[in-house]
């Protein structure tokens, strides 16, 4: 039995507890209908599938095979159901690609993307996702980028499914010269936008920095 490991709440579900179900472990993060699949995948690829504590950098991740260690995948254990998903048909698409391609190829180039869409497509015929989700993803799968946060109109539609979402506060909503922190305590004065992304200023060392429109912060009274 390939092991699901659960960092979240430090529990191993593994050969240690045979008579635990990977598919109702699952079932906790994933939409209805979506664990059956995606436990076949654990088995099928001889998969470690961790679900990890929150990560600000990233939603789930994917290690190749290493040091006698077989393929890893890890995902966040604080997303919503479908965007869990998401991330997790993204990361067995990084697998799947590396055992045809080896590191021959770029990580999100013609092959992860052909991957990626032909991964994705059962959960469609399953009627998985919302409508807003399904048209979402059907318009990323066009081009999917090197994350599901890159784009916007598909994070946004994700996150519409957040257990909390109506309190945060996100950079595009800011008013420019505004002022705002991190999680991590930074404290950053919004300038124009640049494209894509907000041009800002980390008011004690004047760096600059560009921040996705969709970044969540906490607005802050205005410093010197």
């Amino acid at each position: 039995m390939h092991s699901i490991v659960d960092n979240a709440k430090k529990t191993i579900f593994d050969q240690e507890f045979p008579k635990l179900d990977k598919i109702k472990v699952l079932e906790k993060y994933l939409p209805e209908g979506a664990a059956p699949l995606v436990g076949r995948w654990i088995d099928y690829f001889k998969c470690e599938f961790k679900i990890s504590r929150s990560r600000n950098s990233k939603f789930g991740d994917y290690r190749p095979p290493f040091g006698g260690k077989g393929h890893r995948i890890s995902v966040n254990h604080n997303l919503n159901p479908y965007a869990f998903l998401v991330t997790t048909v993204h990361e067995f698409a990084h697998l799947h690609t590396w055992n045809q391609h080896k590191h021959l190829i770029k990580p999100h180039g013609a092959e992860w993307k052909s991957n990626f869409k032909k991964m994705m497509q059962p959960f469609f015929e399953k009627h998985v996702f919302p409508p807003d989700i399904t048209s979402a993803i059907t318009a990323y799968l066009n081009n999917p980028g090197a994350s599901s946060c890159s784009d916007l109109n598909l994070y946004r539609s994700l996150r519409k499914y957040d257990a909390v979402h109506a309190t945060a506060t996100t950079v595009e909503k800011l008013p420019v010269k505004a002022v705002f922190k991190l999680k991590d305590g930074r404290v950053f004065r919004k300038e124009e936008q640049l494209r894509k992304r907000f041009r800002c200023i980390e008011v004690s060392t004047k760096r600059i920095y560009l921040f996705s429109p969709v970044a969540e912060v906490e607005l802050v009274e205005d410093v010197a």
